[in-house]
């Protein structure tokens, strides 16, 4: 039996499966994840990193211990929303996930880029495979909940994430227009499919205030997200406005000071997720 590297995505004996306790990555014996939830979109510009963002910011300020995994390995934007760009520390005992301004740790491929605009030109293989060493070889430690930040689509890396990771759930995103709609009814379905328990759905830019605080917008046309809700018995546990102040705030890597968060019903998710234990 070969000697452990530390390294479980590369592992012949975890591959053969003769992996023993002492073999396994010395960051996965560190690590104690109670619940993992992934964030998924049927398409892009939907707001689904901004969604995720603002979950882990809800359950921090439950105080929670929360990460975000950013498995968006060609498109990441999480670092951006929470202004962080230092490249995380290795150790022998793994990768150390930087820590946001409220204590949220984040692993990120942007973080590990000599700048945030350099392109990963990798084929999904190369990709699923990141995606496994940021769940085996990040130092976690103890969390309350990691949530995985999907890119949009059914492809390589949500089909990794799901055969892979722990998950107890997914939340999907979506948003008011029926192209957004049409394609969520997909990602649900690969949800259903792969035998994932579907935890909420959030519709963002759902909404716009008008200034008198009395009456609203819908620049996108009223959203359908509740018959999702009712056709897939899936809780509604957010509908979050077009605010430009939201996107500014992420702009600005402030992702963390947005009222927004508060808007999730995150309440419904614990307990779904809580039933679904691992």
């Amino acid at each position: 039996m070969s000697e452990c590297t530390g390294s479980c995505s590369s592992c012949e004996e975890k591959e053969q499966g003769r992996c023993t306790g002492e073999q396994q990555g010395k960051a996965s014996v560190l690590n104690h994840v109670k619940r993992v939830i992934a964030v998924m979109s049927g398409k892009g510009g939907v707001g689904k990193s901004t969604v995720t963002a603002l979950l882990a910011v809800a359950y921090n300020k439950k105080g929670y211990k929360v990460g975000i995994l950013d498995a968006d390995i060609t498109g990441p934007s999480i670092p951006k929303l929470f202004g962080m760009n230092s490249a995380p520390p290795v150790t022998e005992f793994g990768i150390l996930p930087p820590r946001s301004k409220q204590g949220i740790e984040i692993i990120s491929m942007n973080l590990l880029l000599p700048s945030e605009d350099e392109p990963v030109i990798w084929r999904g293989p190369i990709i699923s495979g990141a995606i496994k060493q940021f769940w085996e070889e990040v130092v976690w430690g103890d969390l309350d909940y990691l949530f995985v930040d999907l890119p949009p689509g059914t492809g390589d890396a949500p089909l990794t994430v799901m055969q892979t990771l722990p998950l107890h759930g997914v939340v999907v995103v979506t948003s008011p227009q029926d192209l957004a709609q049409m394609v969520v009814r997909k990602a649900v379905k690969m949800a259903q499919k792969m035998k994932v328990p579907l935890l909420g759905i959030v519709e963002n830019m759902s909404f716009m205030e008008c200034p008198d605080g009395r009456h609203r917008l819908f620049p996108f046309g009223e959203g359908k997200a509740g018959l999702i809700s009712q056709e897939f018995n899936i809780p509604l546990v957010g509908t979050l406005p077009l605010d430009p102040s939201l996107s500014s705030l992420g702009d600005e890597g402030k992702i963390e000071e947005s009222p927004a968060a508060d808007l999730l019903k995150i309440d419904v998710l614990t307990d779904r997720a809580n039933t679904n234990g691992k």
